[in-house]
């Protein structure tokens, strides 16, 4: 037999809405960890490319021919 307290639906949907609440935000936390972590992955590759390149300097010891 149902409850008659005119209370019981909204401590249920109370209840229920703290759990879809946390979630919730634990989804957005996860999303924006991928996030960050792909970011930081692309950080890491760009900062490799630059340090394999040669310096300036080398560049342009090789690229211009001394004047005689």
């Amino acid at each position: 037999m149902p409850s008659l307290n005119p209370f019981n639906p909204l401590l249920g949907r109370v209840s229920a809405w703290s759990v879809e609440s946390q979630l919730g935000a634990r989804r957005n936390a996860m999303i924006a960890s991928t996030a960050l972590a792909a970011r930081r992955a692309e950080r890491e590759d760009v900062d490799a490319f630059f340090a394999s390149l040669k310096s300036r300097e080398q560049v342009l010891q090789v690229a211009v021919a001394p004047r005689r």
